[in-house]
């Protein structure tokens, strides 16, 4: 079984990047060299904000896919380790599942989010 490392990089512009590695020291340095022609390349330098080991890398792959599809505001709470924002953030949002409409406002969005 090979381990692996699920990582979040904020880039020069401000933006925040999600991937995973076998080998997070050599991954990063790969980023900085600008070894890959995607995404981060132009957004040198980066700096590293989170990262998790797993026994299994196809673990990691299951999680980056997930925070791929999370919202800054929600990546943010992972970052700063801010549980109970990111369980409220985590809560389905629409507005006809009947468990979620007493917490949330119908004018709220993900990156102005208000908890009732």
């Amino acid at each position: 079984m090979r381990q692996g490392q699920a990582y979040i990089l904020e880039c020069s512009d401000g933006s925040l990047y999600t991937g995973i590695t076998s080998n997070l020291e050599n991954r990063l340095a790969q980023h900085q060299e600008g070894n890959f022609w995607g995404y981060t390349h132009s957004r040198r330098p980066l700096i590293l904000l989170w990262n998790t080991d797993f026994l299994d890398i196809q673990d990691a792959i299951l999680l980056e896919k997930q925070i791929k599809n999370w919202s800054r505001k929600k990546k943010r709470a992972l970052i700063n380790e801010e549980w109970n924002i990111l369980h409220l953030l985590s809560a389905c949002k629409n507005s006809s599942h009947s468990n979620n409409i007493s917490l949330y406002s119908a004018r709220d969005d993900e990156d102005n989010y208000q908890c009732m």
